[in-house]
């Protein structure tokens, strides 16, 4: 089934229908079509990045590392084998994984003596070396970072970069310091570090502490961004995780204080996944396919000459002109010079979600013009040409600004508060992501969290961690007194 039809659409407006109806469907098309991420691997849960879809990985991670590296982190490469005796320290996380993790129990014909873990994340590799590395205050803070693969055995389903069984592009940050006060400090610092990072993105998202029963095994504290699905379901993007003194305790990671006591350090970590660039084909695309901001496309600019016979060769000369004008001023542009029609062309670069395209036939250079067409909005534009590099430069700011706006405009509409049970059960069924005052009992909200599908996402906080005020004086499922303004969805 295609993406979309070639029929051209009116300029201005933006088909999505498809990209709302059927999402599941749409997104599985994308990933293929648009050469992302092809999931038909013979393994499940399992898949590979194709060259596009890396590129585009490639620049979105880029933009997080250079944030962690101006912020004192180190990039670091850890072992994917966890010995089981190193796994099995910090009994809490080992509850939280031993289900999920994938076990090698034999190398070439010999079985082995100790079994190890594929790795489903990395606090006990990391934290092992930690107690190694840390044994004075001079050592502290250690704040390290990796993006590696991890696998988790999901043995319900899986979706490619949502729920899978080996996670590529698996971002996670660790740290290790002397305080309580400095730890709590770094985990607003994550925060506050993810809050820009998706606002780069154009990822609109909520910031939520999880619940006692939903926190990362070990973690005193886990909160948790959560964006929207065109399908109405919350997906969570990030994490950040205070870990508080648990794994310090458990690996005896100690240090020597200026006060010469002998003191165990406070730990937090955070992490991301393939799920950001989910998140970015979801809430940017439309029945056409991808359509990418121009900060993070691999491919900024296509060029697609519009032949008519007698002229084609000026055509393309122009074309080779404004090209290299183009590669000059620094912009990632592509000639298509390609035998296919310009309705295909058309077609394939608004499917991989380029920018800006320019089109060039002989009118446009009888009158000295060159036509942008937007990818976003379909809206056609006639700029000189000798004022081309500035017009697009000014175009690609504004594509990026209101991209950003309308996927911000488009999730707020999509939040509600809810002054009741019944009210709660009927925003959930719409697609929204409810809003509504709650006493903090999971008990309470037990009928809510049976239904198929639905999360108490978590309390409402802001980015610097701070409880959001309920809208009710009383918890809308027992009437006690509220004490957290709470998101409730249906969630992945």
């Amino acid at each position: 089934m295609l993406i979309a039809s070639e029929k051209r659409i009116k300029v201005g407006t933006r088909p999505r229908k498809r990209w709302q109806k059927e999402f599941g469907e749409w997104y599985n098309d994308v990933l293929i079509k648009a050469e992302i991420y092809d999931h038909r691997y013979p393994a499940k849960g399992m898949g590979v990045w194709r060259g596009y879809g890396k590129k585009i990985a490639n620049r979105v991670y880029g933009i997080l590392k250079k944030m962690l590296d101006e912020n004192g982190y180190e990039e670091v490469q850890f072992p994917a084998l966890i010995p089981e005796k190193i796994f099995r320290i910090e009994s809490e996380h080992v509850r939280g994984f031993e289900a999920e993790v994938f076990w090698v129990t034999r190398g070439g014909l010999t079985e082995l003596e100790e079994k190890y873990v594929l790795r489903p994340t990395s606090e006990t590799p990391m934290y092992y070396m930690f107690r190694i590395w840390i044994n004075s205050y001079r050592d502290l803070p250690v704040k390290i970072y990796q993006i590696v693969n991890v696998w988790r055995y999901e043995t319900k389903w899986t979706r490619p970069l949502f729920r899978e069984r080996e996670i590529s592009v698996f971002f996670e940050a660790h740290g290790a310091f002397a305080s309580k006060e400095e730890n709590e400090n770094e985990v607003k610092l994550a925060t506050k570090i993810y809050a820009t990072f998706f606002r780069k993105l154009g990822i609109p998202f909520i910031i939520t502490e999880r619940p006692e029963w939903d926190k990362f095994p070990g973690a005193e504290k886990t909160y948790a961004f959560d964006t929207l699905m065109p399908n109405g379901r919350a997906l969570q993007i990030g994490t950040v995780h205070n870990l508080g003194q648990r794994f310090a305790k458990a690996f005896d990671i100690k240090f020597q204080d200026k006060d010469l006591k002998i003191k165990h350090v406070w730990q937090n970590c955070f992490g991301v996944s393939g799920r950001v660039v989910t998140s970015i084909i979801a809430i940017h695309g439309d029945d056409h396919g991808l359509a990418l901001l121009p900060s993070i496309a691999p491919i900024q600019i296509v060029i697609v000459p519009i032949p008519y016979k007698g002229f084609e060769q000026a055509v393309i000369q122009k074309c080779r002109e404004v090209y290299k004008r183009l590669k000059n001023a620094g912009f990632s542009v592509v000639l298509d010079e390609s035998d296919e029609t310009p309705g295909e062309k058309f077609y394939k670069w608004e499917l991989r979600g380029v920018p800006l395209r320019i089109e060039i036939g002989p009118t446009d250079i009888k009158e000295k013009k060159i036509t942008i067409t937007r990818r976003d909005t379909f809206e056609r534009i006639r700029v000189d040409e000798e004022k081309i590099v500035d017009a697009i430069r000014e175009l690609m700011n504004k594509v990026e600004e209101e991209m950003k706006k309308a996927a911000w405009d488009w999730f707020n509409s999509k939040l509600k508060i809810a002054n009741s049970k019944e009210e709660v059960e009927k925003l959930l069924e719409e697609g929204y992501i409810i809003l509504t005052s709650w006493c903090g009992d999971e008990k309470c909200v037990e009928d809510i969290t049976e239904l198929p599908g639905v999360k108490i996402l978590g309390a409402l906080v802001d980015e610097n961690l701070e409880y959001i005020k309920p809208k009710h004086e009383k918890c809308i499922f027992c009437e006690r007194k509220a004490k957290y303004l709470v998101a409730i969805a249906k969630s992945y």
